[in-house]
């Protein structure tokens, strides 16, 4: 199979669950192609990056300016050499009412100008996220690429993408794509809501490979100190503020303990002062963005792992996160919170321990109960594990991605007519 990845920057340290569904497509020998924002920020990329060439696969499409003026020059050149090769590429480039914001923010105009030479021919297009099953959406009804339409929808783009551009955002996608995998039960409620014809919903979830992640009961240190740790980017749906309040609450207690958070964002300043002012500056250390092999070694040196995912104030919610996954394949205890599709891999009480969003308090009584009670670290620990094996599991997900793909392509060929 020839399939393009629709996606946004790339290589970005964070999505990891893209990285390894196109090197899994790889590995199975089929031909992938990348279609993607030109990185920005760190330097820092996994080693897959450069192990399978990826960068070298991968066609990157510019992006507007941020400046109106800058913008609006740079898209009169685009949109002229368009029109000379192409005009009716050109002209539905502007269809705001089909493609929303991608069309009235010229971001179309700047996308498809790479591609104008000649079309693009693939049996699949694999757009993750919302906004990029639009772009891809528009490429595919411009002939500039071709393929079946199939869009992954995690979680901020059916949430708060849906909340500021309005229920209606994805109806010319709904209507043209071929195929949508939400990643958890949630999503497909929510995208059928939206009014995603259900037939073309199947769920896809995003997963680890468990042979990457050696299985370690875990324990208190001698001392009785418990070492948390989250693993996130440091945006306002991670909830990283409430764990700092937890630990902070915990070791007022006189219980031992120390916050390892490893990734970076916008809010990590105010993370760092909230820190300092709850006196735990010492305790709550922050490792910036880590590569892989990195962030492997702190979660080996844990004890327990933090995701207290929230309702952001824009409405974005999580999908189910990957670093979750890993820490509970690697036999970490896991406290998280009944947010969007983590309560479907994490089972309260089972694989580990849930409390409601934004309850500091709740989540201190947790911390509590695990230092407290270091002999049901193994029992959660192994359910885990065994749950990841077997729902979360990267080298069946991606079996099964391979074959959602045939019976997609074979459905086509099947309805065509036949030859005389």
């Amino acid at each position: 199979m020839r399939v393009a990845f629709v996606i946004g920057r790339f290589p970005n340290l964070s999505e990891t669950f893209i990285l390894d569904q196109i090197t899994g497509l790889i590995d199975r020998g089929h031909q992938v192609e990348i279609y993607a924002q030109r990185p920005v920020g760190t330097k820092i990329a996994h080693a897959e990056v450069d192990r399978y060439e990826l960068v070298n696969r991968t066609h990157y499409l510019p992006t507007p300016p941020l400046n109106i003026l800058k913008r609006i020059w740079k898209a009169i050149g685009l949109v002229a050499c368009a029109f000379a090769v192409r005009p009716a590429v050109a002209i539905r480039a502007f269809n705001a009412r089909q493609y929303g914001r991608q069309a009235a923010s010229l971001k179309l105009i700047y996308a498809m100008a790479p591609l104008l030479g000649h079309e693009h021919k693939y049996d699949v297009i694999h757009c993750h996220f919302g906004p990029y099953g639009l772009l891809g959406s528009f490429l595919r009804d411009a002939g500039l690429i071709t393929g079946k339409l199939v869009t992954t929808f995690h979680g901020a783009d059916v949430s708060a993408a849906v909340r500021k551009y309005g229920p209606h955002v994805y109806a010319h996608l709904f209507s043209s794509g071929d195929l949508f995998l939400p990643i958890s039960d949630y999503w497909r409620t929510r995208l059928i809501e939206l009014g995603c014809p259900a037939e073309k919903i199947v769920v896809h979830r995003m997963g680890i490979s468990c042979d990457n992640f050696e299985f370690k009961a875990r324990c208190p240190d001698i001392d009785g100190t418990v070492r948390f740790i989250s693993v996130c980017r440091l945006v306002e749906k991670k909830g990283i503020d409430y764990a700092v309040r937890a630990i902070a609450a915990l070791v007022r207690t006189g219980r031992q303990a120390t916050y390892d958070v490893v990734g970076d964002g916008p809010q990590r300043f105010r993370l760092e002062q909230l820190a300092a002012e709850l006196g735990v500056e010492a305790l709550v250390r922050f490792h910036g963005w880590r590569e892989r092999r990195e962030v492997m070694a702190l979660l080996e040196k844990a004890s327990v792992f933090v995701a207290p995912s929230i309702t952001s104030g824009n409405g974005e919610q999580e999908g189910i996160p990957v670093a979750l996954m890993e820490a509970m394949a690697m036999g970490l205890p896991v406290v998280s919170t009944w947010h969007s599709g983590i309560p479907e891999l994490v089972k309260d009480g089972r694989t580990g321990l849930l409390v409601q969003e934004k309850d500091a308090g709740a989540l201190c009584k947790k911390f509590e109960y695990l230092a407290d009670h270091p002999q049901v670290w193994i029992e959660l620990s192994l359910a885990g594990r065994a749950m990841v094996e077997e729902s979360y599991n990267i080298q069946k997900l991606n079996d099964n991605l391979v074959e959602i793909f045939g019976n997609l392509i074979n459905n086509e060929q099947n309805h065509k007519p036949s030859q005389c």
